[in-house]
């Protein structure tokens, strides 16, 4: 049985299809003018066959690591003919994102924990952290779980009034403190309210800033040690925004943030309309962090669960 069977909806899979269609496309015209003239994977087609995986945003050591894994089959199984490059591809791809996108869920959900799970979220400005926030809570809310907002970004006076936007959108009530507030303070207040209130999720918005990596460190440091006077394993999940039309830059904001705090989990937003999606497949392998959640479209419902086989399946259709 192949490992790409279909476990989206067929909506879903259409919205994911769409989203990547654009770093399909260009993939498979860098990759057909690599294998141009050839017949059997050589030495010349993996020189090429490196250009375009970096080309695509793939990373350099991750593209390395690929390479390594078509020149071992290349090896073991004497002869492989081009036209087997795309089936190998896609199966070396998927089992490198299986290092580290071990489970294969398809919905919104989150582990049985004996209080409210706390998501603490992260990244810079512009990355489409809130909308992600946003779009998060009207997911929670509709697989039924019972959904509080916390804005700790009191850094910006916007970015508490875009959260308060979603939170009127989605129906779910929201702590918040005026701007310049002590953002500790406010996930104090959120963890308190959501255990009164009998909450299943908790999502926590915090700045987006990384001008001083040393001030950042001591925020979201401080964040989390006064979240556990509440709820004493918060947070469940740090989940890192980052913007995947932005390539190799999310590579750098990936190596920023996991220096600066614990990183668990990754969304990477935005791959709509871009030619990067290959960056997905390289900051999971890089970081050893899962991606698990991506943004394939503008809409309240195109933040999807990421689901390696499926991402894959979409990347090589």
């Amino acid at each position: 049985m192949s490992l790409f069977k279909k476990i989206f909806t067929k909506e879903k899979k259409e919205t994911l299809d769409k989203g990547l269609e654009k770093s399909k496309n260009t993939f498979f015209d860098k990759l057909s003018k690599a294998v141009a003239g050839k017949s059997k994977v050589d030495d010349d087609v993996l020189d090429n066959l490196e250009e375009v995986l970096v080309s695509s945003d793939v990373g350099v050591n991750t593209t390395l690591k690929i390479i390594d894994r078509i020149e071992e089959r290349v090896s073991r199984d004497k002869y492989l003919g081009t036209d087997e490059l795309n089936k190998i591809l896609r199966e070396e791809i998927a089992g490198l994102l299986s290092e580290t996108n071990t489970g294969d869920a398809t919905e919104f959900v989150i582990p049985q924990t004996e209080h409210p799970y706390v998501i603490m979220v992260v990244g810079v400005n512009g990355v489409g952290k809130t909308t992600t926030i946003g779009k998060l809570a009207y997911q929670f809310k509709s697989a039924g779980k019972k959904v509080v907002l916390g804005a700790a970004d009191t850094f910006r006076a916007a970015a508490i009034d875009q959260l308060q936007v979603w939170a009127d959108r989605t129906e779910v009530p929201i702590v918040k403190q005026k701007m310049g507030s002590d953002p500790a303070s406010v996930a104090f207040d959120t963890l308190e309210s959501a255990v009164t209130q009998d909450a299943d999720v908790v999502i926590i918005d915090t700045a987006g800033r990384l001008h001083n990596k040393v001030n950042l460190m001591n925020e979201l440091t401080k964040v989390k040690r006064v979240m556990q006077k509440v709820i004493p394993d918060a947070p469940h999940d740090v989940l890192l925004v980052l913007d995947g039309s932005t390539g190799q830059n999310a590579f750098e904001q990936a190596k920023q943030f996991t220096a600066a705090t614990e990183v668990t989990s990754l969304a990477v937003t935005k791959l709509d309309g871009t030619a990067k999606g290959g960056v997905v497949i390289g900051i999971s392998d890089q970081f050893q962090i899962p991606v698990k959640y991506i943004g394939v479209g503008e809409g309240i419902e195109d933040l999807q669960v990421f689901n390696k086989f499926e991402f894959v399946d979409s990347f090589f259709k």
